[in-house]
């Protein structure tokens, strides 16, 4: 069977370009290819188009706004969940627009959709006491009470997110003083962050056994 160009750019555009042009990170192309999972199910549920005869000219304008409306219908999703799913197809049809330029005005119609607009939530800061609390949990009479106190305190105090705590690699920090943390956040980008004493002494313990 003859693959579709839908296919075809799909494909490229998932395990090419991301990767190779815009370097974008594994869990970005995880995410960008559950959009286009929940957008091959929506065509075929309401449109009955199987994923095999799914092709570039059935993917209009309209066709991407009734899919928007059908994740908030169906799935329930929030306006910030379909902005993001609405940003990965946006960065497909810009794609496109340099590797498919003859039908340049299409694609342009779905660049044109635009995000809705959501009400983002209060951040929420926890008191000293409370930050104490939770430092107190960790049982410190065995190993992994003392890897979690290392790893709390490790993100209290650089304010990491927590996928770029689960990214650390005992390379990743460094034991000479300066001593410091890099952090790999969203894009790819690095930060440093200098370690304080109290914070060496429990990294230390901890690298050393997983060396």
């Amino acid at each position: 069977m003859k693959a579709t160009d839908f296919a075809k750019y799909l494909s490229t555009f998932l395990t090419g370009y991301l990767t190779g042009e815009r370097n974008v990170s594994p869990n970005t192309i995880l995410a960008y290819r559950d959009t286009f999972v929940q957008f091959i199910a929506f065509m075929k549920e309401k449109k009955g188009i199987v994923a095999e005869r799914l092709t570039l000219d059935k993917v209009t304008r309209e066709c991407v706004v009734e899919f928007l409306d059908w994740i908030q219908e169906n799935r329930h999703c929030c306006n910030a969940t379909r902005n993001y799913r609405l940003a990965a197809i946006r960065s497909f049809f810009v794609y496109l627009q340099y590797e498919n330029p003859e039908r340049i005005y299409e694609w342009q119609k779905v660049l044109s959709i635009k995000m809705k607009r959501h009400q983002k939530k209060n951040i929420c800061y926890l008191t000293t006491d409370g930050i104490k609390l939770i430092l107190q949990q960790p049982d410190l009479s065995t190993h992994n009470g003392r890897r979690n106190l290392a790893l709390l305190a490790l993100m209290y105090d650089s304010g990491a997110r927590v996928q770029e705590i689960i990214d650390l690699t005992p390379s990743s920090i460094r034991f000479d003083y300066p001593c410091v943390v890099k952090l790999v956040g969203k894009g790819r980008k690095a930060r440093i962050i200098p370690l304080q004493e109290d914070q060496v002494v429990f990294l230390k313990n901890i690298c050393n056994r997983i060396i």
